[in-house]
């Protein structure tokens, strides 16, 4: 991203800055009032002086420019989040200054109406968010029955929040009183030339299938220390709007005049064979859970990834009913047919057909288990029920 900043003419007691915000331009302004240093030593008292000067400078404009940013474009609460990141970089330079930089952040975050919290302890600046969904990997609080999520957990390594000493900064901030959302529902657009195109084939019943899909490196940036989330969140991640006409018209076309078995049949076996497979402890030394664009544009991906992608294909090609089973090491899909495909899965009085994603020993057909887990008890851990479109 290119990003400039200049002397306004206008206000000579404010600079303007203009950050290239993926396809828009995000424009705002610094008064000179906003400028607060902190270069003392992390205490309550020296935080507190920081959220007083700041909170009394005229930071407005900066605010009512990023929340008209967000309405504007419609971001979710974690595409704000990057924009109030990038912008906080702008003002205080994370690298030069990494105290200055988050207490910009959770001031921001905070005026934008959000119930950010702030803990110190060992010369560590801890950033939480109040967050009520059912997220894991990475630490929280509980504060008066309130979870508060540890929002830059990944800048400190493997730290031990519980066992560590670290202790709550009480500052009183009357808008901060929402709840954080990590669902991402709706991606930003990029700029169609920034995107770059892959090859992906597979064969199909003794036919080649190509694809040239349109893929943004940015998403990768957007996912980095994104948590894992519910699976619900996780499944309904969409594709970016290039990315998604690349490939969506393709698939449908190539499935139009099949059954709707055999067009159910393609999609499992596109996302079995189209990717090579490799564990996350092989490919990122630990878990991550990747979005379908994530898996589309990735080398390698394992089961999570595609189930994902999986639901995704077969939401927005078919818009069937859909299950997905988590055993203790892998996670499958079943779908809801008309007439049930196979050995069923019943759940909660409907009949769903095993629609396996991800290479296994056997080349398992709609309605087959594989045979290690045949045995292994299971929990259906999403339910999709469609709504008309």
């Amino acid at each position: 991203m290119i990003i400039t900043f200049c002397l306004s003419t206008a206000n000579v007691f404010a600079d303007n800055f203009s950050i290239e915000f993926y396809n828009g331009t995000f424009n705002f302004e610094l008064n000179e009032t906003s400028k607060i240093s902190f270069t003392k030593e992390l205490t309550p008292e020296s935080i507190s002086n920081f959220y007083n000067k700041l909170n009394q400078s005229d930071y407005q404009p900066l605010l009512s420019s990023l929340l008209a940013y967000k309405e504007t474009h419609q971001l979710n609460d974690w595409i704000y989040y990057q924009l109030i990141r990038k912008t906080a970089e702008q003002i205080s330079p994370k690298v030069e200054n990494y105290h200055r930089y988050t207490l910009y952040k959770w001031f921001l975050l905070s005026k934008s109406g959000y119930d950010a919290r702030l803990s110190i302890g060992n010369n560590r600046l801890i950033f939480y968010v109040k967050n009520d969904e059912n997220i894991n990997d990475i630490p929280f609080f509980n504060i008066e029955g309130n979870k508060y999520m540890c929002l830059n957990y990944h800048d400190y390594g493997k730290v031990d929040f519980e066992k560590d000493k670290v202790y709550p900064v009480h500052v009183i901030i009357p808008e901060a009183v929402h709840a954080f959302s990590y669902k991402v529902t709706r991606m930003p657009d990029f700029k169609p030339e920034s995107y770059s195109e892959k090859e992906i084939q597979f064969n199909y019943r003794q036919k080649a299938y190509h694809f040239q899909i349109k893929l943004n490196s940015e998403v990768e940036n957007i996912f980095k220390n994104y948590p894992g989330v519910d699976f619900e969140s996780y499944f309904n991640i969409p594709l970016s709007h290039e990315t998604y006409h690349s490939l969506i018209p393709m698939l449908k076309k190539n499935v139009s005049g099949m059954a709707q078995k055999k067009g159910i049949d393609y999609l499992m076996r596109f996302t079995r064979y189209a990717f090579l497979y490799q564990s996350d402890e092989n490919n990122f030394g630990k878990e991550k859970r990747l979005s379908p664009e994530q898996t589309l544009f990735s080398k390698y991906s394992d089961c999570d990834d595609r189930a994902a992608l999986f639901f995704y294909l077969v939401k927005e090609i078919y818009n069937l009913p859909m299950i997905a089973l988590l055993y203790p090491t892998h996670i499958s899909m079943a779908v809801q047919f008309d007439k049930a495909q196979g050995q069923s899965i019943i759940y909660k009085g409907q009949k769903y057909s095993v629609c396996e994603p991800t290479p296994q020993e056997q080349d398992l057909r709609i309605g087959q288990i594989a045979e290690n887990l045949q045995k292994v008890n299971y929990e259906v851990v999403y339910q999709y029920s469609p709504v008309a479109k």
